[in-house]
């Protein structure tokens, strides 16, 4: 196999692989450089349609990647709906998603006591908060999940820095758990506070 072979093989594989993931943003991006690898390989042995047709994917891909980073920071993409402890919907969506929530929130329990954040896009569900009131105005996070395919995104920024959900509800200190995996807080604003992170109002 010469290297120009080995171009085209990578170049498949990529655009594969990019859609076996749950990710948005990867999925674009690994379908993107899949493309591009397809359309060198592709000149250099002159096949013309599919150089095309890779050419109108990684336009696509590209385009589709400059709305996705606009979203990220965007305040019109995202809605925070406060929602009961025991709203139906809630535990719906905390049952469907319990092995995922488990991997990522080690020891988390839903209790009556907390205070129940759901984030949306449009209609589609992004992620959960659950807290409850450590006294002293602070709010102790028992739950911060992300659904997979919104990851590679910071919604979190919009529950903790660009609503008055906490300080409307007293809350001047916001406490992340310690268990969390692959916490995120340090990208928007949370300081380090032995094993946790924390938010001040």
């Amino acid at each position: 196999m010469n290297w120009l072979d080995a171009v085209g093989w990578a170049g498949s594989a990529l655009l594969i692989w990019s859609l076996l993931q749950t990710r948005i943003l990867r999925l674009r991006l690994f379908n993107l450089v899949g493309c591009l690898a397809l359309i060198g390989y592709n000149a250099a042995i002159r096949v013309w349609p599919m150089v095309g047709l890779n050419v109108v994917l990684a336009i696509i891909n590209s385009v589709y990647l400059i709305r996705l980073q606009r979203m990220r920071h965007d305040p019109q993409a995202y809605t925070v709906v406060e929602v009961k402890a025991d709203d139906a919907f809630l535990h719906h969506l905390l049952a469907v998603h319990a092995e995922d929530i488990t991997r990522f929130n080690p020891g988390f329990r839903p209790h009556a006591e907390q205070l129940a954040f759901v984030v949306m896009r449009h209609d589609e569900v992004v992620g959960i908060v659950l807290v409850r009131d450590a006294g002293g105005g602070v709010a102790q996070i028992d739950l911060d999940y992300v659904i997979g395919r919104y990851r590679d995104f910071t919604p979190g920024e919009f529950v903790y820095k660009r609503s008055n959900l906490f300080t409307d509800h007293g809350f001047r200190k916001v406490v992340t758990p310690p268990t969390m995996v692959a916490p995120y807080y340090e990208n928007i604003g949370f300081k380090r506070e032995g094993g946790s992170y924390s938010l001040t109002f």
